[in-house]
């Protein structure tokens, strides 16, 4: 409608009506834009160029959403838009994009801080790889250890001596050998006899030290050999004194051995095995020379005691061994030596009780009774020395001392029972005044 009024005017801005009035009247304009509208084209609101709310649907989308799918290309496109989650609905509609899970660790630590994480082992060891590992410092000399550490059975791990497989025709020949040149040596005299027992005792102490040195032992070898040597030449000329003072010498040298030693060495090992070799051998086997020393007995009866001592630790040996190889088998100590049986050790010391009583008082001043009653000690000393020397092979892990006598092994093999029995014999013939 347009108003005939002459004071009133249009005015326009092409989009929009503009309405103005100057008196009481009102006039709408834009007449011609609302005869555009028909039936068959909907109504747009040209105020939010949106359909009327009571129109049908056109199917058109928001500009927004319209703009995100044209920008679908785009890198930035594959993360996810954040989302307004509200109830547990939505947290299930978008546990795809989002996986809360990651933030808890494997183990759940009680002390667990906001500002704590732990890291995985691989991470840890890949950065440990690269960062730089520390110079390590410059270590002392260390100094070289064998002995080992304490154990319930100190004997665990090691060898265990296995059945014999000696010839026992090649061990009675070698022995049948042995006993005719002992024999001739005694009837040679007595200094031939101590320099044959210093011969001896040397070549068992050589063996024992070398036992020592293959479990890594670094013991004086050669200062404890000449000890042996010296003890034994000094008990011969002096007596029983020479021990002590020798002993002395012995710890003073080796201390000083191994204070010059080229490379640290552990001194417990050393010293120790050095001395233990020098007490085993040396001072048991210098009762030999005390025996034969003219000091030690009147009328030069030393010798017939040292045949007697001999005499009866092979007659121990021997019935042991036969007796144990027909009889045998209980074992004696099966730890320490399976070959040794309860029956040998009865076969032995019957032996050894009849040679007392039948061969001993064929040499003179040797009496039967004063025979059976040294017989009888030496029946028990005897079987202790193979266990002993059985005990210290079984700790050094070695089957025989030496192989210098075919079918017995070593000297310290064949003299390990006679070196418990010379002292044995040298005392109680003291004291049941044999000279």
């Amino acid at each position: 409608m347009k108003s005939d009024d002459a004071n009133s005017r249009e005015e326009t801005t092409g989009e929009y009506p503009v309405v103005s009035s100057t008196d009481s009247r009102v006039t709408i304009t834009g007449a011609e834009l609302a005869a555009e509208i028909t039936s068959e084209a909907p109504y747009i609101d040209p105020a939010t160029l949106l359909p009327h709310w009571t129109d049908a649907p056109t199917g058109q989308v928001p500009i927004v959403v319209a703009r995100e799918a044209a920008q679908s290309d785009d890198p930035w496109a594959a993360i996810p838009a954040p989302a307004w989650r509200e109830g547990e609905a939505d947290w299930v509609a978008h546990e795809d994009q989002f996986d809360a899970s990651i933030l808890a660790s494997e183990v759940r630590e009680e002390a667990a801080r906001p500002w704590e994480f732990s890291m995985s082992e691989d991470v840890v060891a890949e950065e440990a790889v690269l960062e730089e590992p520390p110079r390590p410092e410059p270590e002392p000399a260390r100094v070289q250890r064998t002995r080992r550490s304490v154990e319930a059975n100190p004997l665990a791990g090691r060898a265990v001596r296995q059945s014999s497989q000696r010839s026992v025709s090649l061990a009675t020949f070698t022995g049948i050998l042995l006993a005719a040149v002992v024999f001739g040596v005694f009837l040679a005299g007595t200094l031939p006899v101590a320099v044959m027992v210093l011969l001896a005792l040397g070549l068992a102490a050589a063996e024992a030290y070398a036992g020592f040195r293959i479990v890594g032992a670094h013991p004086a070898t050669i200062l404890g050999i000449v000890a042996v040597l010296t003890l034994g030449v000094a008990t011969y000329n002096t007596g029983t004194g020479a021990i002590g003072a020798v002993t002395v010498l012995l710890v003073v040298f080796g201390f000083i051995w191994y204070l010059n030693a080229e490379k640290k060495i552990d001194v417990l090992d050393g010293i120790g095995a050095t001395i233990f070799v020098y007490a085993w051998v040396g001072v048991l086997g210098s009762y030999a020379l005390l025996l034969i020393s003219p000091s030690s007995f009147p009328d030069k009866h030393g010798l017939a005691y040292l045949v007697g001592a001999i005499v009866l630790t092979v007659g121990n040996d021997s019935g042991a061994l036969f007796v144990g190889r027909w009889l045998g088998k209980r074992p004696l100590n099966r730890s320490l030596s399976p070959n040794k049986t309860i029956e040998g050790l009865i076969g032995g010391t019957l032996v050894t009780l009849i040679a007392g009583a039948l061969i001993l008082p064929l040499i003179s001043p040797w009496t039967r009774t004063h025979g059976v009653e040294i017989a009888v000690a030496v029946a028990i000393v005897v079987p202790l020395g193979d266990l002993f020397e059985s005990m210290v092979k079984r700790t050094l892990g070695v089957k025989d001392l030496g192989t210098l006598l075919p079918g017995h092994g070593g000297m310290l093999d064949r003299v390990d029972g006679l070196l418990f029995a010379l002292p044995t014999v040298y005392y109680l013939a003291h004291v049941l005044k044999l000279g």
